[in-house]
């Protein structure tokens, strides 16, 4: 059976023989098949000994998820679909990887907004004071 190759992106290209393989038998019912069948597929794939993508996507993969990631699937009946799902988790958790969170951009208020405040403040000051008790001299 040849590997298949795992295309994240069209520079970051993961071999076959880079993904390690294990498969057994699903947990929860199923009768027969499910006690018998080999259907959950789990896939590693060791960042640090890869020759996929360049040195410093690596290290950042290998920062954010340790140096191997594990994926496991077993929500489908049949090893093939199981497979083809694992390897579509593997490609979304390397993509959501590699993508740089952007900086937040501190901003100010603005003046009217400043002024708006504390109109509203004092409006709530005049508010309380009209409460109290009058004094005598009133």
């Amino acid at each position: 059976m040849a590997l298949p190759q795992l295309k994240v992106t069209e520079d970051f290209v993961i071999e076959g023989h880079e993904l390690e393989w294990q498969f057994s038998t699903s947990s929860g019912p199923g009768g027969q098949h499910a006690n018998r069948a080999q259907t959950r597929v789990e896939v590693r794939w060791n960042v640090i000994a890869s020759t996929a993508g360049t040195m410093q996507q690596r290290d950042v993969l290998s920062e954010r998820f340790g140096e191997v990631i594990v994926i496991r699937v077993e929500t489908h009946r049949s090893q093939k679909r199981n497979r083809e799902e694992a390897l579509d988790r593997l490609a979304d958790r390397i993509l959501n990887g590699l993508q740089v969170p952007r900086s937040r951009k501190g901003t100010r208020p603005s003046r009217a907004a400043k002024r708006k405040r504390v109109d509203a403040k004092a409006r709530r000051g005049r508010l309380k004071q009209q409460r109290k008790r009058p004094n005598l001299d009133d």
